[in-house]
């Protein structure tokens, strides 16, 4: 503890700030690697609408504190002999603090572009073109199936037809949808 002694109190400071800092987000760090970390960090104490999009993204929170704190202390420190004015250097560390949220932010929202909703949703298949798995009786009197990729993956899904019998393995197209059947026409 001699060591912290010595130093001057705004140094000092920078260290008091900078271990605990560093310990949190590193345990933060293995945790989210580790598939731990489950939610973004501690939920604001208050009500209000800060921010109008879906992103999970909120900017009081645990982790953007951290990011901050970090940021700030070891800017201090590393700055503290370049320049001398210590004004200055307060004002330079909370800059860089904020830097840090906002790469952080920056990279959560590029994360956030590589998400992919794939479920499957029967208005996708709307033009798009099948085979006839099972022949497909005329004029919506009965119901047969067709077999369609969408986003890769094959379903095999009820049809109907408004015009003439469609045989199996013919091609269709995809036309409408009428309760969660489709609406197929020849082509």
């Amino acid at each position: 503890m001699e060591f912290f002694d010595n130093l001057e109190p705004l140094l000092r400071t920078f260290w008091y700030i900078a271990i605990p800092t560093s310990l949190i987000f590193l345990i933060q760090t293995i945790m989210t690697f580790a598939g731990v970390d489950a939610a973004d960090g501690i939920e604001a104490d208050f009500d209000g609408d800060l921010g109008h999009s879906h992103e999970p993204f909120q900017l009081f929170s645990f982790r953007n504190l951290i990011n901050f704190l970090l940021g700030f202390s070891w800017t201090g420190i590393s700055f503290y002999n370049l320049v001398g004015n210590r004004f200055i250097l307060a004002i330079i560390a909370f800059l860089i603090g904020i830097a840090f949220v906002a790469v952080f932010f920056f990279i959560i929202q590029q994360i956030g572009k590589l998400s992919e909703d794939n479920s499957f949703q029967i208005s996708n298949t709307v033009n798009q073109v099948g085979s006839v798995y099972l022949s497909i009786p005329e004029h919506k009197s009965g119901k047969g199936k067709v077999q369609i990729s969408i986003k890769g993956t094959f379903h095999e899904l009820e049809a109907i037809t408004e015009n003439g019998r469609i045989k199996t393995n013919e091609t269709v197209r995809i036309i409408g949808i009428e309760n969660n059947t489709l609406v197929v026409e020849k082509i």
